[in-house]
Protein backbone atom coordinates (compact mmCIF):
# COMPACT_ATOMS: atom_id res chain seq x y z
CA UNK A 1 0.00 0.00 0.00
CA UNK A 2 0.85 3.83 -0.81
CA UNK A 3 1.95 5.57 2.83
CA UNK A 4 2.08 8.77 3.53
CA UNK A 5 3.91 10.28 6.32
CA UNK A 6 4.18 14.11 7.71
CA UNK A 7 7.95 15.40 8.71
CA UNK A 8 7.88 17.57 11.26
CA UNK A 9 10.93 19.94 10.15
CA UNK A 10 14.03 22.32 11.83
CA UNK A 11 14.96 25.46 9.99
CA UNK A 12 18.25 25.84 11.56
CA UNK A 13 20.24 23.99 8.48
CA UNK A 14 22.69 25.73 6.17
CA UNK A 15 21.41 26.92 3.00
CA UNK A 16 23.66 25.17 -0.43
CA UNK A 17 21.92 24.36 -3.73
CA UNK A 18 17.77 23.83 -4.37
CA UNK A 19 15.91 22.94 -6.80
CA UNK A 20 13.55 24.39 -9.75
CA UNK A 21 9.83 24.86 -9.39
CA UNK A 22 6.94 27.54 -10.21
CA UNK A 23 5.60 29.34 -7.20
CA UNK A 24 2.16 29.91 -6.12
CA UNK A 25 -0.66 32.16 -7.81
CA UNK A 26 0.47 34.62 -5.21
CA UNK A 27 3.25 35.47 -7.29
CA UNK A 28 1.10 35.70 -10.72
CA UNK A 29 -1.19 38.46 -9.21
CA UNK A 30 1.34 41.36 -9.25
CA UNK A 31 0.64 43.38 -11.54
CA UNK A 32 3.44 44.89 -13.73
CA UNK A 33 3.30 47.85 -16.70
CA UNK A 34 6.17 45.82 -18.42
CA UNK A 35 5.08 44.04 -21.52
CA UNK A 36 7.00 40.69 -20.41
CA UNK A 37 8.58 39.71 -17.29
CA UNK A 38 10.71 37.17 -15.87
CA UNK A 39 11.87 36.87 -12.20
CA UNK A 40 13.48 33.95 -11.03
CA UNK A 41 15.51 33.12 -7.45
CA UNK A 42 19.33 32.10 -8.94
CA UNK A 43 19.64 29.83 -5.88
CA UNK A 44 16.38 27.43 -6.25
CA UNK A 45 15.74 28.12 -9.72
CA UNK A 46 12.31 28.57 -8.11
CA UNK A 47 10.54 31.46 -10.30
CA UNK A 48 8.76 34.36 -8.60
CA UNK A 49 7.23 36.45 -11.50
CA UNK A 50 6.23 35.25 -14.67
CA UNK A 51 4.51 37.55 -17.50
CA UNK A 52 4.56 36.31 -21.53
CA UNK A 53 8.48 34.87 -20.64
CA UNK A 54 7.86 32.60 -23.52
CA UNK A 55 6.73 34.71 -26.28
CA UNK A 56 9.17 35.55 -29.06
CA UNK A 57 10.38 39.36 -28.77
CA UNK A 58 13.15 41.35 -30.04
CA UNK A 59 15.55 41.96 -26.99
CA UNK A 60 17.84 44.37 -28.39
CA UNK A 61 21.29 45.28 -26.55
CA UNK A 62 20.32 42.55 -24.23
CA UNK A 63 20.88 40.13 -26.36
CA UNK A 64 24.91 41.38 -26.40
CA UNK A 65 24.67 39.38 -23.51
CA UNK A 66 25.03 36.27 -25.82
CA UNK A 67 28.13 37.92 -27.77
CA UNK A 68 29.82 37.86 -24.54
CA UNK A 69 28.92 34.85 -23.30
CA UNK A 70 30.29 33.28 -26.79
CA UNK A 71 33.49 35.41 -26.02
CA UNK A 72 34.22 33.78 -22.49
CA UNK A 73 33.33 30.28 -24.21
CA UNK A 74 36.37 30.59 -26.19
CA UNK A 75 38.42 32.72 -23.61
CA UNK A 76 37.88 29.66 -21.05
CA UNK A 77 38.71 26.89 -23.61
CA UNK A 78 41.89 28.91 -24.54
CA UNK A 79 41.48 29.68 -28.42
CA UNK A 80 41.45 33.68 -27.10
CA UNK A 81 42.95 35.34 -24.55
CA UNK A 82 42.50 38.77 -22.79
CA UNK A 83 45.39 40.69 -24.29
CA UNK A 84 44.67 39.38 -28.24
CA UNK A 85 44.45 42.24 -30.64
CA UNK A 86 41.68 42.23 -33.14
CA UNK A 87 41.69 44.55 -36.13
CA UNK A 88 38.54 46.41 -36.88
CA UNK A 89 36.64 46.68 -40.14
CA UNK A 90 34.98 49.71 -42.23
CA UNK A 91 31.72 47.83 -41.16
CA UNK A 92 32.45 47.79 -37.64
CA UNK A 93 33.49 51.49 -37.97
CA UNK A 94 30.44 52.77 -39.72
CA UNK A 95 28.05 50.63 -37.54
CA UNK A 96 25.28 52.92 -36.25
CA UNK A 97 23.51 53.03 -32.57
CA UNK A 98 25.56 52.81 -29.46
CA UNK A 99 29.63 52.74 -29.69
CA UNK A 100 32.54 52.51 -28.55
CA UNK A 101 34.06 54.55 -30.78
CA UNK A 102 36.86 52.39 -32.67
CA UNK A 103 38.91 53.33 -35.99
CA UNK A 104 39.20 51.58 -39.02
CA UNK A 105 42.69 49.76 -39.00
CA UNK A 106 42.74 49.97 -35.11
CA UNK A 107 44.10 46.96 -33.41
CA UNK A 108 42.24 46.38 -29.86
CA UNK A 109 42.43 44.24 -27.41
CA UNK A 110 39.74 41.57 -26.52
CA UNK A 111 39.42 42.95 -22.98
CA UNK A 112 38.85 46.20 -24.19
CA UNK A 113 36.59 45.11 -26.59
CA UNK A 114 34.29 43.41 -23.83
CA UNK A 115 34.24 46.32 -22.14
CA UNK A 116 33.08 47.88 -24.89
CA UNK A 117 30.44 45.68 -25.40
CA UNK A 118 29.44 45.01 -21.90
CA UNK A 119 30.07 48.11 -20.34
CA UNK A 120 29.19 50.73 -23.39
CA UNK A 121 26.99 48.68 -25.21
CA UNK A 122 29.28 49.18 -28.35
CA UNK A 123 27.61 47.73 -31.57
CA UNK A 124 31.03 48.36 -32.88
CA UNK A 125 32.95 46.31 -30.31
CA UNK A 126 30.06 43.52 -31.22
CA UNK A 127 30.86 43.40 -34.76
CA UNK A 128 35.13 43.39 -34.25
CA UNK A 129 34.65 40.50 -32.03
CA UNK A 130 32.25 38.97 -34.06
CA UNK A 131 34.57 39.12 -37.35
CA UNK A 132 37.80 38.37 -35.44
CA UNK A 133 36.34 34.91 -33.54
CA UNK A 134 33.77 33.73 -36.80
CA UNK A 135 35.36 35.36 -39.76
CA UNK A 136 31.67 37.54 -40.39
CA UNK A 137 28.84 38.68 -38.32
CA UNK A 138 26.51 36.21 -39.73
CA UNK A 139 28.39 33.13 -39.18
CA UNK A 140 29.46 34.71 -35.68
CA UNK A 141 25.27 34.62 -35.45
CA UNK A 142 24.73 31.42 -36.94
CA UNK A 143 26.99 30.10 -33.70
CA UNK A 144 24.75 31.99 -31.28
CA UNK A 145 22.29 30.66 -32.52
CA UNK A 146 23.70 27.38 -32.08
CA UNK A 147 25.36 27.89 -28.48
CA UNK A 148 21.78 28.85 -27.52
CA UNK A 149 20.02 25.67 -28.58
CA UNK A 150 22.84 23.86 -26.66
CA UNK A 151 22.43 25.28 -23.34
CA UNK A 152 18.97 25.34 -23.54
CA UNK A 153 17.66 28.86 -25.15
CA UNK A 154 14.75 27.24 -27.62
CA UNK A 155 13.29 30.50 -28.17
CA UNK A 156 16.58 32.62 -29.11
CA UNK A 157 17.48 33.13 -32.68
CA UNK A 158 20.06 35.83 -33.80
CA UNK A 159 20.71 37.31 -37.03
CA UNK A 160 23.35 39.21 -35.67
CA UNK A 161 25.70 40.24 -32.99
CA UNK A 162 24.32 43.13 -31.91
CA UNK A 163 20.75 43.20 -31.01
CA UNK A 164 20.23 45.97 -33.84
CA UNK A 165 16.70 45.35 -35.38
CA UNK A 166 15.79 42.04 -37.76
CA UNK A 167 12.84 40.09 -37.73
CA UNK A 168 14.41 36.96 -37.40
CA UNK A 169 16.48 38.13 -34.30
CA UNK A 170 14.62 36.70 -31.23
CA UNK A 171 15.11 35.72 -27.97
CA UNK A 172 11.91 35.29 -25.09
CA UNK A 173 12.34 36.91 -21.16
CA UNK A 174 13.22 33.00 -20.09
CA UNK A 175 15.78 32.63 -22.08
CA UNK A 176 17.80 36.06 -21.50
CA UNK A 177 17.08 34.83 -17.36
CA UNK A 178 18.52 31.06 -18.48
CA UNK A 179 22.02 33.38 -19.90
CA UNK A 180 22.25 35.58 -17.74
CA UNK A 181 22.06 32.85 -14.62
CA UNK A 182 24.82 30.44 -17.49
CA UNK A 183 27.15 33.98 -17.91
CA UNK A 184 27.05 33.70 -13.70
CA UNK A 185 27.35 30.27 -13.31
CA UNK A 186 29.57 29.39 -16.55
CA UNK A 187 32.08 32.60 -16.32
CA UNK A 188 32.49 33.87 -12.60
CA UNK A 189 35.79 35.08 -13.51
CA UNK A 190 34.25 37.60 -15.99
CA UNK A 191 31.11 38.62 -14.64
CA UNK A 192 32.98 41.20 -12.73
CA UNK A 193 32.81 43.30 -16.14
CA UNK A 194 28.67 43.93 -15.44
CA UNK A 195 29.17 45.91 -12.34
CA UNK A 196 31.62 48.23 -13.70
CA UNK A 197 29.71 51.87 -13.72
CA UNK A 198 31.85 52.97 -16.62
CA UNK A 199 34.58 52.87 -19.16
CA UNK A 200 36.76 55.34 -21.28
CA UNK A 201 37.99 54.68 -24.59
CA UNK A 202 39.84 57.12 -26.55
CA UNK A 203 38.97 60.02 -23.89
CA UNK A 204 35.28 59.15 -24.39
CA UNK A 205 34.48 58.01 -21.19
CA UNK A 206 30.92 55.85 -20.91
CA UNK A 207 28.39 55.05 -17.67
CA UNK A 208 26.94 51.77 -17.45
CA UNK A 209 23.17 51.71 -18.62
CA UNK A 210 22.23 49.52 -16.29
CA UNK A 211 20.50 52.04 -13.83
CA UNK A 212 19.81 49.13 -10.53
CA UNK A 213 24.12 49.46 -10.46
CA UNK A 214 23.12 52.76 -8.80
CA UNK A 215 20.86 51.74 -6.12
CA UNK A 216 21.48 50.17 -2.89
CA UNK A 217 19.75 46.91 -3.82
CA UNK A 218 22.93 44.45 -4.33
CA UNK A 219 22.62 44.49 -8.39
CA UNK A 220 26.25 43.53 -10.04
CA UNK A 221 24.92 43.02 -14.02
CA UNK A 222 23.64 42.80 -16.37
CA UNK A 223 22.63 44.61 -19.58
CA UNK A 224 20.00 47.21 -21.08
CA UNK A 225 18.59 47.12 -24.16
CA UNK A 226 16.42 49.52 -26.82
CA UNK A 227 14.58 50.01 -29.68
CA UNK A 228 11.77 51.41 -30.96
CA UNK A 229 10.07 47.71 -31.12
CA UNK A 230 11.43 46.47 -28.23
CA UNK A 231 10.93 49.19 -25.88
CA UNK A 232 12.87 49.64 -23.00
CA UNK A 233 14.40 46.63 -21.34
CA UNK A 234 16.62 45.46 -18.41
CA UNK A 235 17.97 41.76 -17.62
CA UNK A 236 19.53 42.18 -14.16
CA UNK A 237 20.82 40.45 -11.27
CA UNK A 238 21.07 41.24 -7.30
CA UNK A 239 22.01 39.41 -4.26
CA UNK A 240 21.17 40.20 -0.72
CA UNK A 241 21.90 38.03 1.83
CA UNK A 242 23.75 35.13 -0.24
CA UNK A 243 21.06 35.25 -2.43
CA UNK A 244 20.31 36.02 -6.13
CA UNK A 245 17.76 37.21 -8.14
CA UNK A 246 17.51 37.35 -11.97
CA UNK A 247 15.23 40.12 -13.26
CA UNK A 248 14.14 40.36 -17.17
CA UNK A 249 11.78 42.99 -17.90
CA UNK A 250 11.66 44.13 -21.17
CA UNK A 251 8.30 46.39 -23.25
CA UNK A 252 8.65 49.71 -20.92
CA UNK A 253 7.92 53.06 -22.12
CA UNK A 254 10.79 55.35 -21.19
CA UNK A 255 14.59 54.79 -19.35
CA UNK A 256 12.33 56.41 -16.20
CA UNK A 257 9.91 53.43 -16.47
CA UNK A 258 12.69 51.35 -16.96
CA UNK A 259 14.35 52.19 -13.86
CA UNK A 260 11.53 51.93 -11.61
CA UNK A 261 9.99 49.42 -12.00
CA UNK A 262 12.79 46.71 -12.29
CA UNK A 263 13.73 48.33 -9.05
CA UNK A 264 10.38 47.56 -7.72
CA UNK A 265 10.47 44.19 -8.99
CA UNK A 266 13.54 43.00 -7.63
CA UNK A 267 12.98 44.64 -4.25
CA UNK A 268 9.45 42.47 -4.42
CA UNK A 269 11.19 39.44 -4.94
CA UNK A 270 13.70 40.22 -2.24
CA UNK A 271 10.54 41.51 -0.16
CA UNK A 272 8.22 38.89 -0.49
CA UNK A 273 10.30 35.32 -1.25
CA UNK A 274 12.47 33.50 1.40
CA UNK A 275 14.83 30.75 0.95
CA UNK A 276 14.24 27.81 3.33
CA UNK A 277 16.97 25.05 4.10
CA UNK A 278 14.98 22.02 4.56
CA UNK A 279 17.54 18.92 4.40
CA UNK A 280 21.17 18.09 3.59
CA UNK A 281 22.64 15.88 1.55
CA UNK A 282 22.79 12.10 2.88
CA UNK A 283 20.49 13.57 5.78
CA UNK A 284 17.82 10.56 6.65
CA UNK A 285 14.37 12.14 6.22
CA UNK A 286 12.51 8.78 7.36
CA UNK A 287 13.08 4.87 8.36
CA UNK A 288 10.51 2.82 6.49
CA UNK A 289 9.24 -1.10 6.78
CA UNK A 290 11.21 -3.25 4.84
CA UNK A 291 9.78 -6.56 3.52
CA UNK A 292 11.59 -10.07 4.03
CA UNK A 293 14.77 -8.13 5.22
CA UNK A 294 17.43 -9.06 7.29
CA UNK A 295 16.88 -5.34 8.71
CA UNK A 296 13.42 -4.44 9.89
CA UNK A 297 13.63 -1.11 8.45
CA UNK A 298 15.82 0.74 5.74
CA UNK A 299 16.40 4.77 5.73
CA UNK A 300 15.15 7.28 3.34
CA UNK A 301 18.21 9.73 2.74
CA UNK A 302 17.95 13.47 0.73
CA UNK A 303 20.41 12.67 -2.59
CA UNK A 304 21.29 16.57 -2.56
CA UNK A 305 20.57 19.16 -0.17
CA UNK A 306 17.07 20.28 -0.84
CA UNK A 307 16.45 24.41 -0.17
CA UNK A 308 12.71 25.76 -1.43
CA UNK A 309 11.77 29.21 -2.38
CA UNK A 310 8.35 30.53 -0.53
CA UNK A 311 6.13 33.60 -0.21
CA UNK A 312 6.81 34.17 3.31
CA UNK A 313 4.02 34.40 3.64
CA UNK A 314 2.75 30.92 3.78
CA UNK A 315 5.57 29.45 5.28
CA UNK A 316 3.72 28.60 8.69
CA UNK A 317 1.29 26.72 6.28
CA UNK A 318 4.29 24.70 4.47
CA UNK A 319 3.49 20.94 4.84
CA UNK A 320 6.04 18.42 4.42
CA UNK A 321 5.32 14.62 3.69
CA UNK A 322 6.86 11.35 2.79
CA UNK A 323 5.19 8.96 0.24
CA UNK A 324 6.01 5.24 -0.74
CA UNK A 325 4.56 1.92 -1.25
CA UNK A 326 4.84 -0.26 2.30
CA UNK A 327 6.46 -1.83 3.25
CA UNK A 328 9.61 -1.95 0.59
CA UNK A 329 10.60 -5.04 -0.17
CA UNK A 330 14.07 -6.81 -0.11
CA UNK A 331 16.54 -6.76 -0.84
CA UNK A 332 17.04 -2.77 -1.26
CA UNK A 333 20.18 -1.55 -2.24
CA UNK A 334 21.49 1.36 -1.17
CA UNK A 335 21.21 3.99 -3.76
CA UNK A 336 17.97 2.80 -4.92
CA UNK A 337 14.99 5.44 -5.20
CA UNK A 338 12.02 4.32 -3.02
CA UNK A 339 10.74 7.07 -1.58
CA UNK A 340 9.05 10.98 -2.82
CA UNK A 341 9.67 13.61 -0.36
CA UNK A 342 6.92 16.05 -1.27
CA UNK A 343 7.03 19.93 0.26
CA UNK A 344 3.36 22.02 -0.89
CA UNK A 345 2.00 25.06 0.56
CA UNK A 346 -1.20 26.64 0.36
CA UNK A 347 -2.24 27.38 -3.43
CA UNK A 348 1.14 26.56 -4.41
CA UNK A 349 2.41 23.43 -6.54
CA UNK A 350 3.89 20.60 -4.62
CA UNK A 351 7.54 20.29 -4.51
CA UNK A 352 8.50 16.70 -5.41
CA UNK A 353 11.87 15.35 -4.95
CA UNK A 354 13.38 11.71 -4.86
CA UNK A 355 14.71 9.85 -1.54
CA UNK A 356 17.15 7.19 -1.56
CA UNK A 357 17.91 4.09 0.30
CA UNK A 358 20.47 4.78 3.01
CA UNK A 359 22.00 1.88 3.15
CA UNK A 360 22.02 -2.02 1.81
CA UNK A 361 19.46 -4.40 3.41
CA UNK A 362 19.67 -8.04 2.44
CA UNK A 363 16.98 -10.76 1.48
CA UNK A 364 16.19 -12.59 4.29
CA UNK A 365 17.10 -16.76 3.99
CA UNK A 366 14.51 -19.27 3.24
CA UNK A 367 13.90 -20.23 7.18
CA UNK A 368 13.98 -16.12 7.83
CA UNK A 369 10.93 -15.48 4.77
CA UNK A 370 9.08 -18.35 5.77
CA UNK A 371 8.79 -16.97 9.91
CA UNK A 372 7.89 -13.77 8.40
CA UNK A 373 5.19 -14.79 6.17
CA UNK A 374 3.75 -16.89 9.30
CA UNK A 375 4.04 -13.66 11.93
CA UNK A 376 2.60 -11.87 8.79
CA UNK A 377 -0.41 -14.03 8.71
CA UNK A 378 -1.17 -14.19 12.78
CA UNK A 379 -0.15 -10.13 13.48
CA UNK A 380 -0.22 -8.35 10.08
CA UNK A 381 2.92 -6.97 10.62
CA UNK A 382 5.95 -7.82 8.59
Amino acid sequence: MTLTRSIILSFALAAAIGLSAPLASTAEALETQAREVFLMDANTNAILLDKNSEVSMPPASMSKIMTAYMVFERLKAGSLSLDDKLPVSEKAWRMGGSKMFVEVGDQIRVEDLLRGVIVQSGNDACIVLAEGIAGSEEAFAEQMTAKAREIGMTGSTFANATGWPHPDHRMTARDLATLANRIITDHPEFYHYYSEKEFTWTDIRQGNRNPLLYKNIGADGLKTGHTEEAGYGLTASAVQNDRRLILVVNGLGSIKERSAESERLMSWGFREFGNYALFESGETVDEAPVWLGAEKTVPLVMAEDLVVTLPRSVRNGMKVSVVYDSPIPAPVPSGQEIATLRVSWPDGVPVEVPLMAGEDVEQLGPFGRIAASIKFLLLGTP
